[in-house]
């Protein structure tokens, strides 16, 4: 460890073969780089104990799982009683991935809105986050998680949010979180880093989604939980604060959403 301000990945894939036997030392760049906390995404429910016993490995890890919209045609439709049973698990402390993909599958846009309604149910059910993959969907996305919201509250994170200034304002109207990945890092990414700049500050949050995405200066290249440091130094200048006041603003934006995760770590 060292004095490096703390940062927290809200949103990555250990289990994804790229990592496949690197993942203690992943862990411990990670830490090195002040990336204390990583949690790791289930995205197919099959998955879900290999996901769990990387966090039941590393104490930095814990997991959410969910069926990714992308996904959502292929894998059996998930049941509100699966989750809220896995959500038992000590360091489960999210419900998802689940959302809206109609970028590559808008052919299951059904089958997708019936899973995402599921686990809302879930994140409901349990009091954890719902953890929301958007693309080329907002406006059926802001619909049904405001639709679902008058129904019910539930706490929101939508994650690696690439989407327009409509669906973040219909998200910040509820409560939601959005949080920040490598895109909001890349030259072009103007637009995407206004959004951010007139969103509350407490309700930002940092990930990397690695593998993917990975931001300045390792564009193209894999991504890891340790790369969070380049968003969040970006983040810093969006909201024009110092490096340190940036990553504990966004470690105490994780520790209210993902109150579980807190708690676990505060009684470890």
């Amino acid at each position: 460890m060292t004095d490096t301000p703390e940062i927290t990945d809200s949103h990555c894939h250990l289990d994804f073969p790229d990592f496949e036997g690197e993942v203690p030392a992943i862990i411990a760049r990670a830490q090195a780089a002040g990336v204390t906390r990583m949690v790791t995404i289930c995205t197919r429910l099959r998955q879900e104990p290999q996901v769990r016993a990387l966090a039941e490995a590393h104490a930095p890890v814990f997991y959410a799982a969910g069926t990714h919209p992308m996904s959502a045609a292929q894998e059996p439709m998930v049941t509100a009683d699966a989750l809220v049973a896995l959500a038992e698990h000590p360091k489960f402390v999210g419900i998802g991935e689940t959302g809206l993909d109609y970028h590559y599958s808008a052919e299951s846009a059904a089958v997708q809105q019936e899973s995402l309604r599921v686990h809302i149910e879930a994140a409901r059910r349990t009091g954890l986050p719902l953890i929301i993959h958007a693309r080329d969907a907002d406006d059926d996305m802001a619909r049904i998680l405001t639709d679902e919201y008058r129904a019910g509250a539930y706490g929101c994170v939508m994650h690696c949010f690439s989407s327009g200034a409509g669906l973040a304002q219909a998200a910040l109207d509820l409560g939601f979180y959005l949080s920040m990945s490598g895109i909001a890092a890349f030259p072009k990414s103007h637009e995407l880093r206004d959004i951010f700049a007139s969103a509350p500050l407490s309700r930002i949050l940092v990930e990397t989604d690695a593998p993917y995405l990975a931001p300045p200066p390792h564009r193209g290249k894999r991504n890891e939980p340790a790369f969070t440091r380049h968003t969040a130094q970006v983040g810093a200048r969006i909201f024009e604060m110092d490096y340190a006041d940036f990553a504990a603003q966004t470690q105490a934006n994780f520790n209210r959403l993902f109150a579980k995760a807190a708690s676990w770590e505060a009684s470890a």
